[in-house]
């Protein structure tokens, strides 16, 4: 495979020489692409270009084995301070490493405190639910799309299913008919098995029965308790991208934002909970989240929401 050209650097002749063959062993051992080479080839300038107005000169290998951890810190301070996001800032650090492993493998260059540094911390974006009004829209008319009667009956148990318990696309779909309740049983829940095989109990409501019986009711396929719930055309188990893009029309049909997506059904089923005042461990034990963290992403509530449950709950503010 052939390298693509190779990024100036502010480097002295052994050190230059040194960043061609990463670069070569990028290209032909790691099978990296022009793009990627390209990309590595950026940022690993930019941090010796950065060394080179630090040090004073440009800088060679025994430069490189006598950085402190300041220097480095110095590198990633100067990076956010033109602007750069703690995404460009990890992805540059994460190159800069791989160059040190590269050197240090090749015994050309040893530099451990780089391993004290730690990674820029990336804020991950807050999920986008739609709101109530567009949540109910999607559930009513979605049966309309439906080639068949039947299809748009399912295609209405899956939306009530998504956003009336919170599941993932993966686990609606990975549920076999034996999994419902058992007509004439007290309970009405379902158990999920999750990302990591790890199971909860999710309740159903009664509207989300109903629309799966319905759409069982009309379905001409009978599969048994061990054949999927929700099935495709042709009598198999459904596939997730008949979904997403029978929500992608949906989108144009009823003029839903670019984020009402089967997920977005599962970040609505949780904010909405949380804005009319479910417990914040119930929510996390709901969409089986191991961590809280994870479930405070997914329930942002607005503020006017909070103040209406700071006022209705809170001493100070019923004093």
């Amino acid at each position: 495979m052939t390298s693509a050209p190779a990024t100036d650097v502010a480097a002295r002749p052994d050190l230059a020489a040194a960043v061609e063959r990463w670069r070569r062993w990028l290209a032909d051992e790691r099978r990296a692409s022009a793009h990627t080479l390209d990309a590595y080839g950026r940022d690993l300038a930019g941090f010796l270009g950065f060394l080179a107005e630090h040090l004073g000169g440009q800088p060679g290998l025994a430069d490189l084995d006598a950085l402190r951890t300041a220097d480095f810190r110095g590198w990633l301070a100067r990076r956010a301070g033109d602007g750069l996001t703690a995404a460009s800032r990890a992805r540059a650090l994460s190159v800069v490493r791989g160059f040190f492993r590269f050197l240090d493998r090749e015994g050309l260059a040893h530099n451990p405190a780089l391993a004290a540094l730690r990674t820029p911390k990336q804020q991950r974006p807050a999920p986008r639910p739609l709101t109530v009004d567009q949540a109910r829209a999607t559930l009513e008319a979605v049966g309309e799309l439906g080639s068949t009667p039947w299809i748009g009956k399912r295609d209405r148990a899956l939306i009530a299913l998504l956003y009336g318990a919170g599941l993932r696309i993966g686990e609606a779909l990975g549920l076999d008919r034996g999994a419902l309740p058992t007509a004439g049983r007290g309970d009405a829940a379902i158990v999920i098995t999750g990302k990591g095989d790890k199971q909860r109990v999710v309740p159903l409501l009664a509207v989300v029965r109903a629309a799966i019986a319905d759409y069982l009711a009309a379905c001409p396929y009978e599969p048994g308790a061990d054949g999927p719930l929700f099935v495709g055309a042709r009598g198999g188990r459904l596939n997730a991208s008949v979904v997403q893009a029978r929500l992608r029309r949906l989108r144009g049909f009823l003029g839903l934002p670019a984020n009402a997506t089967p997920h977005a059904l599962r970040h609505s089923f949780a904010t909405h909970l949380l804005a009319a005042g479910g417990d914040l461990r119930t929510i996390q034990e709901l969409l089986g989240h191991a961590s809280l963290s994870t479930t405070q992403r997914y329930t942002e509530v607005d503020a006017e929401s909070l103040l209406r449950v700071y006022d209705a709950a809170h001493p100070k503010a019923r004093g």
